[in-house]
């Protein structure tokens, strides 16, 4: 209800003048622009972009900001659209070079030296979010070199140009990923990395607005309900997250315990009773979501169904689960469980209730899950 409700807020929204915005805080007339060239080299509107590369040259976008904007997005666009842009910004420079104008080149780009580029890329990770030592994410452990590229290439080679800075790389990113639609959680990743780095709230809705308005009106819907899931603290309605159609178990009624950090649903297949004393539930957590610590007098098993889940006994190094892994946990014995910080974890818990309920103890703290 509470999504619902903001995203409910940010629809009404887009009926208000961008008046109202300036009130609040707007992007700065070249941080919008490039937004607006983002979002047109992401969907591949070079009408768009024309008047948003001119607009940004008349705003102070300097030709150089531009085309590493342009570098930047290949690697959330992919070369065939960035290509497009680039070819574009010549045939628009030629013009304005034939009307007389002369467009500032600006700070050139800087490339690496030398050094471990995967090192550089790591500690740029780092400081654009804030947290050292992320745990792998799913898909670097199903093709570890991609996690290299990332590193090596795109936070390394790309992000250590200079020229933009890392807030106007991420308005970017942002509006790049917001306008492909079909991305909500990288787009989600990276609002939040945005807003560490300055960007507001009202400036996020401005994007939105923009692309509602001059890209793709249902694209423009779909990204105010990424931005109301980020707000309300709870998962955008979206197909991808709530379709279960190509699931074993619909994954049930959401679990109401105050014993649980973030979103989970539970789908119960057995319940324990006089005859069988085993309980059996499949438990779908959210990223980022888990358990508090709590033991079973009589232990509990745990098999992982899919995406990447934690396991934790206490005083244990904390275990990663995929499909497949089994975790047994012995009779009284605290321990935790949930899904990684990047993707949705499926699990079937199964737990005796011969010698009584449950007990659960305090909540598992950020930094435990991140250890």
């Amino acid at each position: 209800m509470k999504l619902k409700i903001f995203t409910l807020l940010l629809v009404i929204s887009a009926s208000l003048p961008i008046t109202l915005y300036s009130q609040v805080e707007n992007l700065s007339p070249t941080e919008y622009s490039i937004a607006r060239i983002s979002a047109a080299t992401a969907t591949g509107d070079l009408e768009t972009l024309e008047d948003a590369l001119n607009e940004g040259l008349e705003n102070g976008l300097s030709i150089n900001k531009i085309k590493e904007e342009l570098v930047h997005l290949y690697a959330y666009t992919g070369f065939p659209r960035s290509l497009m842009a680039i070819n574009t910004l010549t045939e628009v420079l030629e013009e304005r070079k034939e009307k007389g104008i002369k467009d500032e080149l600006g700070e050139e780009p800087t490339d690496l030296k030398g050094g471990n580029k995967y090192e550089i890329g790591k500690q740029v990770l780092a400081d654009l979010t804030g947290v050292e030592d992320r745990p792998k994410a799913g898909y670097a452990k199903t093709v570890p070199i991609i996690e290299v590229f990332l590193k090596e290439h795109l936070f390394a080679d790309i992000f250590k140009r200079g020229v933009l800075s890392y807030k106007e790389r991420e308005i970017a990113t942002v509006a790049a990923l917001l306008s492909m639609g079909g991305a909500a959680p990288m787009a989600t990743g990276h609002i939040k990395i945005s807003m560490k780095h300055g960007v507001t709230e009202p400036q996020i809705l401005q994007i939105v607005e923009m692309i509602e308005t001059e890209i793709n009106e249902k694209t423009g819907l779909e990204s105010r309900e990424v931005v109301a899931a980020l707000i309300s603290g709870e998962p955008a309605e979206t197909e991808s997250i709530t379709d279960d159609s190509e699931k074993i178990y619909p994954r049930g009624e959401k679990i109401e315990n105050s014993s649980f950090t973030g979103n989970a649903w539970v789908n119960f297949l057995v319940t324990a009773d006089e005859v069988n004393k085993n309980s059996v539930g499949v438990v779908t957590f959210e990223p980022g979501a888990r358990t508090f610590w709590h033991q079973h007098p009589n232990g509990q098993i745990i098999l992982a169904l899919s995406g990447e889940g934690y396991y934790q006994e206490k005083g244990s190094p904390k275990v990663i689960m995929k499909k497949g892994d089994v975790a047994k946990c012995p009779t009284d014995t605290p321990h935790w469980h949930g899904a990684g910080p990047n993707e949705e974890f499926v699990q079937i818990a199964i737990t005796s209730r011969v010698d009584g309920p449950t007990e659960w103890g305090e909540k598992v703290s950020d930094a435990q899950y991140k250890e």
